[in-house]
């Protein structure tokens, strides 16, 4: 912001305290949250990326671009990869360190999970690298087979591609057994999911899978992929898109629609509290994983727990909610 040369302070201080110290140019934390993002990964490309090499290789080497590791959900798909054969060189930036992003270039294929925040980080490094790159998630069942089968697919292998398809037939019998006692508990509730990015629509899906109606969702921190995929598939079941809202207007369309919980993220647990309505922490400060197939039974124990908890027939009764 005062003109400083901060390429040539940072290489001064990397000089004499003997490790690297790595610019960001983000003056006066310009921007949203996603445009840092944004910035850190241009960093990551021009001052990281490619600075070191992998221990050793392997056919199937992997990163994942836009996993945070929120509540631990890296470690929930962590071992589909692992029966897979498939090995995670790189995870930007969840629970990974500065020496693996620094190899991050002798990738295979690049994930990218979150594309709001990084999906111009691994369009550089296609054009870069030459390293190819798929979208995807792993909220829901249907999305984390898709997603696997997808990656299966772009490595060209068709024993790969055989084995992932039988492991995902196999994982979706055994979720879809566990999942048996909750279903019929969450059929038929209507959810509103006030949250952004690439949650929007694979938790969108991630709720149908569980029997839940999904009256809307909001897109305010959506790619155009992302608000298009979403409008593709609201729109002929005539949902609402929200764009921008707060309290009066998640509390109004709950009312409005009947809805029986909110998802969102914590600040919005006092909008749930005011209205009287059951309340589930899905953003980034949550404390629970739901990621992955492991994730889905997690995400239905919590929805069920929060719907059927006690407190709600007092808190709606006339006279004990006074």
């Amino acid at each position: 912001m005062i003109g400083d040369d901060l390429d040539s302070a940072c290489k001064k201080a990397s000089e004499e305290i003997g490790i690297p110290v790595i610019p960001v140019h983000s003056p006066g934390f310009v921007g949203s949250k996603n445009l840092g993002n944004k910035l850190a990964g241009k960093s990551l490309l021009d001052h990281v990326i490619g600075t070191g090499e992998p221990p050793y290789i392997t056919p199937y080497d992997i990163n994942l671009i836009g996993e945070y590791n929120i509540a631990g959900e890296l470690w929930q798909v962590m071992p589909a990869f692992k029966d897979l054969g498939i090995r995670i060189l790189s995870s930007i930036s969840g629970d990974s360190t500065y020496r693996e992003i620094t190899y991050a270039h002798r990738s295979k294929l690049n994930v990218v999970v979150c594309s709001k925040a990084l999906v111009s980080l691994a369009e550089e490094m296609k054009q870069k690298y030459g390293i190819p790159f798929i979208e995807g998630s792993f909220y829901g069942i249907r999305e984390t087979s898709k997603t696997l089968i997808s990656i299966a697919k772009a490595f060209g292998d068709k024993g790969l591609l055989e084995k992932t398809l039988k492991y995902t037939r196999e994982r979706e019998k055994e979720t879809r057994e566990r999942l048996k006692q909750y279903i019929p508990l969450l059929k038929g509730k209507k959810v509103f999911l006030y949250t952004g990015g690439v949650k929007s629509w694979s938790m969108v899906y991630m709720l149908e899978e569980l029997g839940m109606e999904v009256i809307g969702t909001s897109i305010r921190k959506s790619t155009k992929k992302d608000i298009e995929k979403l409008k593709h598939e609201f729109e002929k079941k005539q949902k609402i898109l929200l764009e921008k809202g707060g309290a009066k207007d998640i509390l109004r369309i709950m009312k409005e629609e009947k809805g029986d919980i909110l998802l969102a993220g914590g600040r919005n647990m006092y909008t749930a509290i005011k209205g009287k309505y059951p309340f589930l922490d899905v953003n980034q400060e949550r404390v629970y994983p739901y990621a992955g197939y492991s994730g889905i039974v997690e995400m239905a124990k919590h929805l069920v727990n929060t719907l059927y908890s006690p407190v709600w027939k007092y808190v709606k009764d006339p006279f004990m909610g006074s």
